[in-house]
This record gives C-alpha cells, structure tokens and sequence, in this order.
C-alpha cells in the first residue's frame, strides 16, 4: 500500500486512522476542545445486525480502496454513484468498522430534505410548553434558558464536532434532494463549521456562553460554546446517488468521485464468499444465471445472496430451484425479452 493509504479493504479493524498525512492547509481545521472518539455500542442503532454484517462482509474493489484513501487525505466528501445494489451505502459502514471511526452517521434524503435539517433540529413549541408557569415559575423573558433541552444535533452536526478521529457521515441517495440541497451543503463542507442561531442569541444572555445538546444518535450530551461548532478532524463523508440527476459543477469540483459498476463473476464469487461461505456447484449455477440475466435488466446483488439462501435451506430439486430463484430475482427495471434461465 502507498504510504498515504490507511483503508485496505480487508475490513480487519486497525488505528491506521492514526498515520493519516496532515491535511492540505486549505483543509486545516482547529476546532476544540477535542472529543474522544465514541464507541461502537454508542448508538444502538449502529450495533443492528443489518450494519455490523454489512461492515464485515463488505468486499472492496482496488479502485474503490484508492479514492477512499483519496478523499480521507484530501479531507474531501466521496460522492459514491451506481446503480442500485452495487454497496454503496454499505462502503461507509466497511470504511468505519476498518478504520475505528465509531458509529456511522447516517442521513437519509428526501425531496424535502434540508440543510437545517442534517445539522440540527429545533422544536420550539415543546420549549412553549415548558415554559409554562408551574410551581409559581416562569422563564425568564429574553433569557433564552432551556434552548438546549429541546434541541439535538443532526448526522451533518454532529459530524462536524471538533473529534480526535474522523467521524463516518453516510449522506445517503443525495440525488432525491431539492435542487438546493447540494449548493447548500457546499458552505457547511467547505468551511467545516456552523452556528445554531438560536444558541447564538441565547449565549449572549449567558454569562458562560455554553450549552449541553444531545448528538445524534446518543443520549450524551457534549458542550458548545457560543452556538458555534467547528470540526477539528474531517469527517470521512460519503454520498451516495443513484444517478437520476446531474449535480452543479461547483458541487462535484468539491468531492472525490468513485463510479461504481455491477460486479462482475470474480467480485460476485467474492461477494458470495464474503456473505454465505465458499460457493458450491449449486451456488455458482445461480451466479451465471444471475449475470445471464443482469444483461436484459437491472437486478441487485441482494436479490442474489437472497436467492442463494433460501434455495439452498428450501432442499428442492433443481427445476424447482431454478423457478424459486426467478422469483426473487426480478427485474428492478423494464428488461427484454428471454429470462437468462
């Protein structure tokens, strides 16, 4: 591996993170006081069988460990493209496992998808609520008290508090966004850091300039001062897309872009190995069918593995097989004429 490369694509866990090369001085960041990495059990959502088996079983393509290695250097997001079910999505959770990042991040976008929304979310009616008198006791108008408690940093937020370690931030089928979103988000990416105004008016009622808020995904709360949050490492950034529009060159001049394409029958026998063990005759007839019709439409390698498992638990005999296995495998897309089968 070259010397600037710390992700092997061997999904065995290491503190490589630790030799990574300094930043460029364009992409310097100081923001404090440090955060000591999180644990894995952190966020329980992180520790789902789903995450941890995809993380594992993860099988890396060299062009994909190199621009990996690219964008980590660079401090640059990896803008991730291809079709559905090549793994994109599950690149962020194998980076992070390998790597020791901690528990992925992960925002899932919609067309009403905001900026706002993966930095932080604010509810002021429940804050109305509380401020209700009870005991006698009301807030005290102007004060901006109790800000914080109904407040929690979003995926995009909390990634970009001052951590020791990259945090892993998975942006996920970007492409779904408001035309907005990618020129909105080129600001945050950029300078690395944001203001909560709402924490911003209420430090200048405070003598300390502090507030405690909840990250995303965790109970714990971590300290901001002055509504500020600055990064400190560069969080490894993945976004995906599944190719259903263009983003604005000033976005796509920003990202380290990695293309991926439907796995062919080497990486598919890797993959299989990867999941359910070293394939059999049986297996690999399914694999070959699997590609024969991969050319008159658009399938995903989950709908292969799925297949796999339940004809190989089922016990039916080949023709049965073979008719179980096309079910589960149907077209995603318009195909053409003839099955593969």
């Amino acid at each position: 591996m070259p010397h600037w490369s710390v992700y092997t694509g061997t999904s065995e866990p290491h503190d490589g993170i630790d030799d990574l090369p300094a930043p460029p001085p364009w992409r310097a960041f100081d923001g404090g006081p440090a955060l000591p990495p999180p644990g894995d059990t952190d966020d329980e959502a992180a520790v789902s069988p789903d995450r941890v088996h995809r993380a594992r079983a993860y099988v890396a393509t060299p062009e994909s460990v190199q621009l990996v290695n690219a964008a980590l250097c660079l401090r640059r997001p990896l803008l991730v493209t291809g079709p559905p079910g090549t793994g994109k999505s599950s690149l962020a959770y194998a980076v992070a496992r390998e790597l020791s990042l901690g528990p992925v991040l992960r925002w899932n976008i919609t067309s009403r998808s905001t900026l706002a929304d993966g930095l932080y979310q604010y509810d002021p009616l429940s804050r109305l609520y509380a401020a209700r008198p009870a005991g006698g006791r009301t807030e005290e108008a102007g004060s901006g008290g109790g800000v914080e408690d109904h407040l929690r940093l979003g995926p995009l937020g909390t990634a970009l508090l001052p951590y020791d370690r990259p945090r892993a931030l998975l942006v996920d089928e970007l492409d779904k966004s408001d035309l907005d979103l990618p020129n909105d988000l080129l600001n945050v990416l950029e300078e690395g850091q944001f203001e909560i105004p709402e924490l911003v008016r209420a430090a200048r009622h405070s003598t300390e300039g502090t507030a405690e808020v909840l990250a995303d995904g965790t109970d714990t709360p971590v300290t901001l001062r002055r509504g500020r949050v600055r990064c400190r490492a560069f969080p490894f950034v993945v976004l995906t897309s599944n190719g259903e529009r263009e983003f604005p060159p000033a976005f796509l001049r920003r990202c380290v872009r990695l293309q991926l394409r439907r796995p062919g029958l080497e990486q598919l026998n890797d993959i299989v190995r990867a999941h359910l063990g070293t394939p059999d005759d049986r297996t690999r007839s399914l694999i070959e069918s699997f590609l024969n019709r991969a050319n008159s439409g658009e399938l995903a390698t989950d709908q292969l593995l799925n297949a796999i498992y339940l004809t190989g638990v089922a016990g039916l005999d080949a023709d049965s097989r073979d008719e179980l296995a096309k079910q589960l495998m149907p077209y995603l897309s318009a195909a053409a004429d003839g099955d593969g089968f």
